[in-house]
């Protein structure tokens, strides 16, 4: 199966634990992994024969911008629940949810979650 790789889309949402996550807002970024079959868009070299990777960005950025959840869990579920939904030809959905500025005293890296996702 083939790939396709968006990495790095960023926004600010108002996912979180805390009261203030969710009053003030974070960054977020995402990279997601599409698996999909890309022989024939790699045959045609015609643009209808691919995904849009703007409607998949955009729905990742509103999701982020829009969600309210406590837990980043969550949101990456509805991430890949979306795309999975949104998109004919996208068998599996790998994403990586991370807070650059995950708010815990004392600590300066990032909290990511992984998770796949299939087509039933």
């Amino acid at each position: 199966m083939d790939c396709i790789h968006l990495t790095g889309i960023r926004s600010y949402g108002y996912t979180g634990f805390l009261p203030e996550e969710q009053a003030l807002g974070q960054w977020f970024e995402v990279d997601v992994k599409l698996w999909l079959d890309l022989s024939k868009p790699a045959k045609t070299d015609n643009i209808e024969d691919t995904i849009d990777y703007r409607q998949i960005i955009s729905l990742v950025q509103n999701l982020l911008k829009t969600s309210k959840f406590a837990l980043v869990e969550r949101l990456a579920g509805a991430i890949a629940d979306g795309i999975l939904e949104d998109q004919e030809g996208i068998n599996q959905v790998q994403v990586i949810l991370s807070k650059p500025t995950a708010p815990i005293p004392d600590f300066s890296g990032r909290i990511s979650i992984e998770l796949t996702r299939s087509k039933v």
